[in-house]
């Protein structure tokens, strides 16, 4: 399946538009997560819990948006956007939902 940000697949022509595809993905985040990102924030650097949390989030997003787009017969998903979102009375929630347009190219 070609995913891409783009409008259209380079060299390839899409030949029937199936429809928008989602992918959505809302993950916790834990007290030790927050704890050591507070310390990064208040030490400076990187909060690589943070991180691997989001790569995780916006992969399993994107496999599901895949996976949707391929039960609609699409072999393509063009003009993806990608969104991020805190959700929670507290902030402990991350969202991460994605979408493009299901496609078939030649």
């Amino acid at each position: 399946m070609i995913i891409t940000t783009t409008p259209s697949v380079e060299g390839r022509q899409i030949v029937e538009y199936k429809g928008i595809v989602f992918g959505e993905v809302v993950s916790g985040v834990n007290f030790l997560k927050d704890f050591a990102a507070g310390m990064r924030n208040f030490f400076g650097g990187r909060s690589g819990s943070y991180e691997e949390e989001l790569l995780a989030a916006r992969t399993q997003a994107i496999q599901e948006m895949e996976s949707r787009a391929a039960a609609m017969g699409a072999n393509a998903v063009v003009g993806v956007d990608v969104d991020y979102e805190v959700l929670g009375a507290d902030n402990g929630m991350l969202m991460v939902s994605v979408s493009g347009t299901a496609v078939v190219c030649q």
